[in-house]
């Protein structure tokens, strides 16, 4: 068998704990900044946890990761 190729999109959006989560960036956080408060920007720079019902599909598209 080959080597499977890793779906490069979700190599770059997520990356997995150490513990075997998936962690991601927050969304929202891009542009039209001025109507959200601080305190919003600032847990949006913060990265979440991928929630378990998402995460087989996850790592069948990041196989090596």
């Amino acid at each position: 068998m080959p080597k499977l190729k890793s779906h490069r999109g979700a190599a770059k959006r997520f990356s997995l704990t150490g513990t075997g989560k998936i962690k991601r960036s927050k969304a929202y956080a891009s542009h039209i900044l001025t109507k959200k408060t601080r305190k919003r920007k600032r847990s949006l720079r913060k990265t979440g946890v991928l929630h378990k019902r998402d995460t087989t599909g996850i790592k069948k598209l990041m196989p090596y990761v």
